[in-house]
């Protein structure tokens, strides 16, 4: 049964023009034990006083052994949304209510496949930065590749962009494509390539027999992606969903 506590917030900075990088800690000072890929919901109420939540994926760069002290999540700016009055205003001190871990969205031990294939737009992207530890011990062996395909409109939205392109320099089994749909980058770079991920997938050839694919995302992302990983052959067991719903 997942927690309920509190978060103060203790960090808080702009990742891109309309996303904001969020560090907590727990009020109790206890520290969160997750998976990577599990998501937290975060409780409020509306200017009426109906309640609601939000749901943000754990950012924390962790490999799922230890639990973590800080929280991190980013959140995109929606217009008019309460969410985004709530945590977009929130001031380093500042406390809200919380809940989980949830989700299945993970990286799983019994997965033999030598090639994962990760696609993400916006916020999507922060569940594969928390499983980086996790991607560096599977790259160990010699014999995974792990591939992010992540979409966003210019290079201002590439949000952890530099995180991935290091990483992808220190770890050769690791290739990290930005594909930007609307402004190439002012200095391209070998990885980008121009257009939707999903449109970028069959440079890369899916097969049943070599890849299991992670969504992560906007909703016409991932279902788009979906039907395309399908038309390669990939049976729906080797294709895990989770689906970014922006709510006001």
């Amino acid at each position: 049964m997942a927690d309920h506590f509190q978060l103060r917030l203790v960090d808080g900075y702009m990742l891109a023009p309309t996303v904001r990088h969020l560090v907590f800690e727990r009020v109790d000072g206890q520290p969160l034990a997750f998976q990577p890929g599990q998501f937290l919901q975060v409780h409020f109420h509306y200017d009426d006083g109906t309640a609601t939540k939000r749901s943000y994926s754990v950012g924390s760069v962790g490999d799922g052994s230890s639990p973590v002290r800080h929280i991190e999540i980013a959140v995109s700016y929606v217009e008019g949304g309460a969410a985004t009055k709530l945590l977009g205003e929130l001031p380093v001190g500042g406390v809200i209510d919380a809940s989980g871990p949830y989700g299945r969205f993970c990286l799983q031990e019994a997965d033999t496949h030598p090639r994962y294939l990760l696609l993400a737009t916006g916020t999507g992207v922060t569940p594969y930065r928390a499983m980086l530890p996790q991607i560096e011990k599977l790259l160990a062996g010699g014999d995974r590749e792990v591939v992010l395909l992540y979409g966003a409109r210019n290079e201002t939205e590439l949000l952890y962009g530099e995180e991935f392109e290091a990483f992808a320099q220190s770890h050769p089994g690791f290739l990290f494509h930005g594909c930007l749909s609307r402004e190439a980058r002012a200095v391209p770079r070998p990885g980008d390539r121009a257009g939707h991920v999903q449109n970028v997938l069959a440079e890369l050839g899916p097969s049943a027999e070599r890849d299991i694919a992670y969504l992560c995302g906007n909703p016409n992302m991932v279902d788009a992606a979906y039907a395309a990983l399908q038309e390669f052959g990939l049976p729906v067991k080797q294709i895990r969903r989770e689906k970014y719903i922006s709510s006001r």
